[in-house]
């Protein structure tokens, strides 16, 4: 075709004249051997050619005569699969980094590979979900029932706070206000914790389970104690045969998350609540049935006596529910009980696809990929941020937060707090213990220094840190006074609310039994 006609300019050439080529004398210098690439370079994952050069793209392109969309269609002919076109190959390398990916064999790539939809893009999104929900491999602080747990990037944890069945994991049942590193557990590195009343889980990048405190997974925080208690870090034997990357403890019931996505939950079937029967001193997993069967999950939260599943598939994330539904907090639109994990649809109707989830003692919450932020479930205090204190029963947008795109949310005992894009954090719900960050020095026209929050408010003392927030964590129990962590980019940890058992890390002067505003924890989680 002539390019005049075709509407693109001519390229214009020019007659250079010949010059002649000096000689050029070097010095004989170092020779190096040519080496052949491949896809993943010569022996380190992660060389991708694409990432280095760009233009291959383009040469590909038009050097093959192909349309861009040929690109996820023909095989390109690299190692370790000539079979896989360039995105999904590239999709591979990506997963190649990821910390749970790299231990697992060619069976089990190939076994998540399915699970997850058949295409190594789907695994990717899938590994990079569960990262972005879960904070793991990362910092991260817990505000337990009464203890806390704080975890460093480099996997150290360190416990405060009650200690009366050896939570702690310091071997002893002594109370502690400074935060102690746990020593039995040297050369482990921690990727994830989570603290229930008087118990306390962590998981190593190993996949490894450790549980110390109360020695029963399912017993009520005020319920009969079980026949010991274990007051330093011990494996859950039953666990390893299952490679676990997080843990939920509800009141009745402990759940624990394995690298594949599937939930498996301890206890709490006396009447098939969640789809088994077992006791409440029962030790040993059991695959949480039903829908999420064959469904891929990347995070997992416990209220008080439910389950939220926050599942990866081919056509986009969506929230799953499970337990008691009082107060409408399985997000059905009804009040019933589920003992089958069951889809909230809500989610469609909104058009909202789900990123992180919450799940408070008798309400819930959800940051969609849009940094929407939807509440539901009992609305006492105003926890749901709708401007009252009515229950939703459906999954209901809080439209105070329409000009505030969120990326995390953290949900209590009638609390819930928001994290935005710009590490401004927002709080609403009941304001008991001074955990919300909104008390001042004065008291209102009641006298009460501790008000109610109705909807989200900016919590402006955390502002003052001048640091950008990236996870809060508050505590989600209904018998213990609550306290609030806030962790910041570098590292810094600030704390408030109650603190009578120690819990907040810091030092309280004579007759103080809480802080209300944030104080720095002496603690580099970086």
């Amino acid at each position: 075709m002539d390019a005049t006609t075709s509407g693109t300019p001519s390229i214009q050439y020019h007659n250079l004249p010949d010059q002649p080529i000096p000689t050029i004398v070097t010095s004989p210098g170092p020779s190096f051997q040519r080496q052949t690439r491949h896809c993943f370079g010569d022996a380190t994952p992660g060389e991708f050619p694409l990432s280095a050069n760009p233009s291959i793209v383009l040469h590909v392109l038009t050097g093959c005569n192909l349309d861009p969309q040929d690109l996820a269609k023909q095989p390109a002919h690299f190692a370790p699969d000539h079979e896989l076109c360039l995105s999904e190959l590239a999709a591979l390398d990506m997963c190649q980094k990821r910390a749970i990916f790299k231990p697992m064999t060619l069976d089990q790539r190939n076994e998540l590979k399915i699970r997850c939809g058949g295409s190594w893009k789907l695994v990717l999104r899938f590994l990079l979900a569960g990262e972005t929900c879960s904070r793991r491999e990362k910092s991260q602080a817990i505000a337990g029932p009464g203890h806390s747990i704080a975890v460093t990037s480099k996997g150290l944890v360190y416990t405060f706070g009650s200690n009366s069945s050896g939570q702690l994991g310091h071997g002893t049942t002594e109370e502690e206000w400074q935060p102690r590193v746990i020593r039995s557990l040297q050369g482990v590195r921690i990727i994830h914790a989570a603290a229930g009343a008087g118990r306390t889980m962590l998981i190593s990048d190993c996949g490894q389970v450790y549980a110390f405190g109360k020695d029963s997974f399912g017993e009520a925080e005020y319920g009969v104690q079980g026949s010991k208690q274990v007051n330093t870090p011990q494996l859950v034997e039953s666990l390893k045969d299952i490679f676990v990357v997080q843990a939920a403890i509800g009141n009745f019931f402990t759940a624990v998350l394995s690298r594949e996505g599937r939930v498996y939950t301890f206890s709490w079937g006396k009447e098939t609540k969640l789809g088994h029967q077992t006791e409440p001193t029962d030790l040993e997993p059991h695959p949480l049935l039903g829908a999420l069967e064959n469904i891929p999950v990347v995070q997992i939260a416990a209220g008080y006596c439910y389950l939220l599943a926050l599942a990866c598939q081919p056509s986009g994330m969506s929230v799953y529910s499970v337990g008691c539904g009082l107060g409408g907090k399985l997000g059905h639109g009804t009040k019933n009980d589920e003992k089958q994990p069951r889809l909230i649809e809500q989610f469609q109707t909104l058009n909202l696809q789900p990123m992180v989830v919450a799940a408070g003692a008798w309400h819930a919450a959800v940051v969609g990929v849009d940094g929407r932020v939807c509440t539901w479930g009992w609305g006492r205090y105003g926890c749901l941020g709708h401007g009252n204190e009515d229950c939703d029963s459906v999954p209901k947008v809080v439209e105070s937060l329409s000009n505030v795109k969120a990326i995390h949310v953290a949900t209590g005992d009638y609390t819930t707090f928001v994290v935005s894009s710009d590490g401004d954090v927002y709080s609403f719900g009941c304001g008991e213990s001074s955990s919300l960050g909104h008390n001042t020095a004065e008291a209102d026209a009641q006298g009460n220094r501790h008000a109610n929050i109705l909807s989200p408010k900016m919590v402006t003392s955390l502002k003052q840190v001048k640091e950008r927030v990236v996870q809060i964590s508050l505590t989600n129990s209904i018998y213990w006074n609550a306290h609030t962590f806030a962790l910041t980019e570098s590292g810094k940890l600030y704390a408030f609310g109650a603190g009578d058992k120690g819990q907040l890390g810091v030092e309280l002067v004579a007759n103080q039994t809480e802080r209300p505003t944030p104080e720095r924890v002496e603690l580099d989680l970086s």
